[in-house]
């Protein structure tokens, strides 16, 4: 029994495991469409109902086309685009295959009110994902948006700066996230496993036109998505 027990920690908690393998206990996920990827993930997948921080060496590095298997397999859910640095491009994201009507863009005036609308959204669970970016946030902020997520079932990725990593965060999975040739390096700043010394190469397929490439940008034949929705008044949007 001892022998067991010693083998195998989650026998004894679900949340407990090795520093030399991965968590896996009960972590909820939903696959991350890279094999390569989701093989270094506790659960073998991005994780629902948690927060994750993308650490981004600066926006439109292909962080949305790292994410497109995961929210083109949310059957249509609701995708929230909470203060993307860009007005959001309906072409762009139907280049992705998702379907402009499931975007709803928040864009408050604040970073305060941000942090409000993120926390409600997810407390609410009425999104399949909720992409948020937010580059000054404490600790304890990130602590209550965390808890947030984990009362639903979203896909809720925080999208923040490089030079973020070295905060303290109370999310259980941070990456690194760079451009290079043909795709995105990734690094491992925190996950509930082993330290990884190398990076992650995982590579993505350009299925973007000339005109859509970088997502955001402004082309003569882009159509923006539909105006943003004031902070203060998501709430009848999104349980309606």
């Amino acid at each position: 029994m001892h022998t067991a027990l010693a083998h195998s920690p989650e026998t004894i908690h679900p949340s407990l495991w090795r520093a030399s393998q991965l968590a896996r206990g009960a972590t909820r996920c939903i696959d991350t469409g890279h094999a390569e990827l989701s093989a270094e993930l506790p659960g073998g997948g991005w994780p629902i109902g948690s927060l994750i921080e993308l650490l981004l060496q600066q926006d439109g590095i292909g962080e949305l086309r790292l994410l497109q298997p995961a929210l083109r397999n949310l059957k249509q859910r609701r995708i929230v685009l909470l203060q993307p640095p860009h007005p959001p491009q309906a072409l762009g994201f139907a280049a992705l295959g998702l379907a402009p009507s499931q975007l709803l863009w928040i864009a408050p005036g604040r970073d305060a009110d941000t942090l409000w609308a993120a926390e409600q959204i997810l407390r609410a669970d009425s999104c399949g994902a909720l992409l948020c970016w937010q580059s000054h946030i404490r600790h304890a902020a990130l602590r209550r948006l965390h808890l947030a997520a984990q009362s639903g079932a979203a896909l809720f990725c925080m999208m923040r700066p490089l030079s973020c990593a070295q905060q303290a965060s109370s999310a259980p999975l941070r990456l690194r996230i760079a451009p290079v040739a043909g795709g995105v390096q990734i690094e491992f700043a925190k996950r509930r496993g082993p330290q990884r010394d190398t990076p992650l190469f995982v590579p993505l397929s350009m299925t973007l036109s000339s005109t859509l490439s970088p997502l955001y940008r402004h082309a003569a034949v882009d159509r923006p998505a539909s105006a943003p929705v004031v902070a203060r008044s998501i709430s009848p949007a999104l349980v309606g």
